[in-house]
């Protein structure tokens, strides 16, 4: 074993699954619980200028911010905040006197490498421990690797870290890349380690730096609950105790467990985290997690669709997230496939002065059910159920936008499809332009039942009836009637795909004759 020390990033880290809004009580509760925990080095979160000074959250604009989050008595630990290179100016940034935090953190991409190192540089002049963030280290090759140690060891900062951003580094390419480091960094400067769990790596490989032959002080980050974006990262919790059993550490788990138990599995709830298999696919192509949660939040991609989406992106893009190029090759994406509008003047022609029953797959299209049966047995009313065949009465058509749905649909029922040209499919009733269906509003600019409300309109039809269009309740089980077809994912999304969807069909009310068949409960268009 060697001389390991952990750094816990939960108030950092951690903040991109609750926007670093923690609550100032529980802010001071986890830093007391780390010290308890007896956690060497804590990060108190991000130092910014792209903020407002807000005491329950852990983006700071000035060191005064931070000192207020740390305790007199700080028990020899070390306080620490990361800078985002070119998100402070470092001409803010105070000598140091003891009053604030002891380090920072400059975390860059590698085409920012000379100039961050210049701010590193700077920043050790006024004083601070300095700790070199070389994100996504498995980008660089090793000339440009080897050339930026050499440029670190120029001014010797505090530690100089291998950064497994993706959550894609094997054991080997650790291994090569600490040895690396190892033979090449100054002697004096410590090694740290930070990884995410994106393949589930990130205990094993920290496992395995731990029993690397080295003389040199260690550093590995971890967070508590393994609290991080997307997949999250290594769990204190854990790895503290693997260190107490292995090398013989003395590190508190209970306060660990009730920060847990207190605090953090709130958050969970709300927003959770951990391994998927978006996050997965984002790290297998060495890409950016965030372009897996973009996708993933679609819920209209198998992952197949996924990877095929990752094969279309440049390289130099995947590094960095770019949330407008990634909407752009999602939208490429789905307007790849073909249209048959064969039936286009047949069915425009069954539409004609008839009213249409549109049944989604919301749990009131259950509780409803007599009602909706009531009207759908009338002469004058063509139904059509959204994403799935309604299982109470057989619609007319389908209406499919989804791949994944459309799958699940028994053979005999595709041949009264009207599908979007985003699904591969032969025999189908009509397939109609993805593109020409979507709205603006970001959170359901293809939401199936919009879609299908779109399609009528250009279709002529005057009234449709909406049943089962309940939008989303945080408790998944309230969002189906079909239990099988519920999903999981953040309460924020949820939320903004409720209001998306109101202030669409308020809109698209003034275009058709919408009316509630059944009740709204998380939608509304009066």
């Amino acid at each position: 074993m060697n001389n390991i020390h952990i750094l816990d990033c939960t108030l950092r880290d951690g903040g991109y699954c609750n926007e670093w809004r923690f609550g100032f009580d529980n802010i001071r509760r986890i830093v007391n619980g780390l010290i308890e925990a007896n956690v060497e080095i804590i990060e108190c979160g991000f130092l910014t200028n792209k903020t407002i000074s807000d005491p329950d959250v852990t983006k700071f604009n000035t060191l005064e911010c931070i000192a207020s989050i740390i305790p007199e008595n700080r028990e020899g630990k070390v306080f620490v905040a990361m800078m985002n290179y070119g998100e402070f100016n470092i001409n803010d940034l105070p000598p140091f006197d003891g009053s604030s935090i002891d380090g920072i953190r400059v975390a860059f991409h590698k085409k920012n490498r000379f100039e961050a190192l210049k701010i590193c540089e700077k920043i050790k002049e006024k004083g601070y421990l300095v700790f070199i963030q070389a994100m996504v280290s498995l980008s660089y090759t090793d000339e440009e690797f080897l050339d930026t140690i050499k440029k670190v060891n120029e001014f010797k900062p505090y530690a100089f870290y291998i950064v497994d951003s993706f959550g894609m580094m094997k054991g080997k390419d650790l291994t090569r890349l600490f040895y690396m480091v190892e033979h090449n960094l100054n002697p004096e400067i410590w090694i740290g380690f930070h990884s995410h769990n994106n393949m589930q790596l990130a205990f094993s490989n920290a496992q395995k730096l731990s029993t690397v032959q080295t003389s040199r002080n260690l550093i590995i980050d971890s967070s508590i609950y393994g609290m991080g974006r997307g997949a999250g990262n290594l769990n204190t919790e854990l790895f503290v105790e693997y260190l107490n059993e292995n090398d013989n550490k003395n590190y508190q788990l209970k306060p660990l467990l009730a920060l847990i138990d207190e605090i953090l599995n709130d958050f969970y709830q709300q927003s959770y985290w951990g391994y998927s298999l978006p996050n997965y696919i984002s790290a297998s192509h060495n890409a950016h997690p965030n372009y897996a949660g973009y996708l993933d939040d679609k819920k209209t991609l198998t992952f197949e669709d996924m990877n095929n989406i990752f094969d279309m992106m440049d390289d130099d893009k995947k590094i960095s997230y770019d949330k407008a190029y990634i909407e752009e090759l999602y939208v490429k994406y789905m307007t790849t496939g073909k249209v048959q509008e064969e039936h286009k003047a047949e069915l425009k022609e069954k539409l004609r002065k008839k009213d249409v029953l549109l049944i989604a797959p919301g749990k009131s299209s259950i509780e409803e059910k007599d009602r909706i049966i009531a009207l759908a047995s009338k002469n004058n009313v063509i139904v059509i159920s959204v994403n799935y065949a309604y299982s109470e009465y057989i619609p007319d058509y389908i209406f499919i936008s989804n791949l994944r749905r459309f799958r699940e649909l028994e053979d005999n029922d595709k041949s009264k499809c009207i599908v979007t040209s985003n699904i591969p499919a032969e025999d189908v009733y009509i397939q109609t332009k993805y593109r020409d269906l979507l709205n603006h509003e970001e959170a359901v600019s293809d939401n199936a039942g919009l879609m299908a409300i779109k399609f009528l309109a250009n279709y002529g039809v005057r009234k449709v009836y909406l049943a089962g269009f309940d939008g989303y309740s945080h408790d998944v089980r309230e969002n189906y009637g079909n239990s099988e077809m519920a999903f999981i994912t953040r309460n924020a999304v949820l939320d903004a795909m409720n209001i998306g969807m109101s202030k669409v069909l308020k809109e698209y009310k003034m275009q058709i004759n919408l009316v509630f068949l059944t009740p709204q409960k998380y939608v509304t268009i009066d």
